[in-house]
Order: C-alpha cells, then sequence, then structure tokens
C-alpha cells in the first residue's frame, strides 16, 4: 500500500514538502490533507468555506440570543480525525505559535475543544498555503504575549501582588 500511495503522490512532491514544515504535520498527515481536500483550492471560494466543508467549524445553534450547541459540524470524518491527531502533535512542539495557541485555549476552554481549534488553524493555514503557494512562516511561541504586553503585565502584576508582594514597575531609562 505505501508504495501504491508513494506512486500516486508523486506528482504532488513539491506541496507535501512545503506541508511538511507545518508543526505537527507529517509526510503522512500531507498525504491524507492532499488526498481528501485536493491541491486546487478553487472549489472553495474561502477558508470557511474549506473549514465548513470539512467540519472543522463549530456549529451555529442559537435561539433567543442563548448558544444551544457548541459541537463541531458533520464533514470529512477522515479529515477530522487526521487533523485532531496533527494538533496533537503539535500541541507538543516547542515555541511555536500552534502550541501556544493550543495552550492558551486549553486553560479556559478545555482540551478537546484546544484541538479542534489548533486543527481548523491548521486547515486554515494549508488553505492559504494552497491558494498562493507560500511557503509557512511560523509566528512564534510569543506571539500572543508581543499581541497585548500591557494585557500581560497587568495579569503579572496581580498574580504577583495576590502571592503578598508589592510591585512597582518603571520604565527602563533611554541610554
Amino acid at each position: 500500500m505505501d508504495v501504491k500511495i508513494e506512486e500516486h503522490t508523486r506528482p504532488f512532491a513539491r506541496e507535501i514538502e512545503r506541508l511538511d514544515v507545518i508543526p505537527g504535520v507529517d509526510h503522512r498527515v500531507a498525504e491524507v490533507l492532499l488526498a481528501e481536500v485536493g491541491a486546487d483550492m478553487k472549489p472553495f471560494p474561502s477558508d470557511q468555506h474549506l473549514s465548513s466543508w470539512a467540519g472543522m467549524c463549530p456549529s451555529n445553534e442559537e435561539s433567543a440570543g442563548k448558544r444551544i450547541r457548541r459541537r463541531i459540524t458533520p464533514g470529512n470524518r477522515w479529515l477530522k480525525k487526521t487533523l485532531a491527531q496533527a494538533a496533537w502533535a503539535a500541541s507538543h512542539t516547542k515555541n511555536t505559535y500552534l502550541a501556544s495557541q493550543y495552550h492558551r485555549l486549553a486553560g479556559h476552554r478545555g482540551k478537546k475543544r484546544a484541538l479542534i481549534a489548533v486543527g481548523h488553524s491548521m486547515l486554515v493555514i494549508f488553505y492559504h498555503m494552497m491558494r498562493s503557494g507560500a511557503s509557512y512562516a511560523d509566528l512564534g511561541g510569543d506571539f500572543f504575549d508581543r499581541l497585548e504586553p500591557q494585557r500581560l503585565t497587568r495579569y503579572y502584576v496581580k498574580r504577583l501582588e495576590r502571592l503578598g508582594h508589592k510591585v512597582t514597575l518603571e520604565t527602563p531609562a533611554a541610554a
């Protein structure tokens, strides 16, 4: 079977090599992504359409402004399983955007919902890489820290004050 798979994926060797750079995506995951979705993104006008087709986006069941259920939509079950496994692998990488996204969400949403969110992000990355032909550029593990540094500073000051410390912040003097 591996020989047949290799034979069928030979025309997509360049795409598989580019996808292999994404944290959590190995050769087999890249093959599954290309087999289930394809390399041509023309059937999907946007990444939201692809996510909805794949079943990696949350449902929007709401009544009178109250959310009823928060499960993912039905979709391609092989693709969902593969993305969940890739998200689990990405969550165990060091100093990457996907790992920091997982840890940020797992704290307040739970591990399984965080895995689905990371899998969704991986699918969006796949879409844009295939659509534009661009290479993957990781934002870094400290992306969320750089996004709102004042919020992070307030968080750590409050945390230290809860431990009984008196905190005084000073900006470094310009040299």
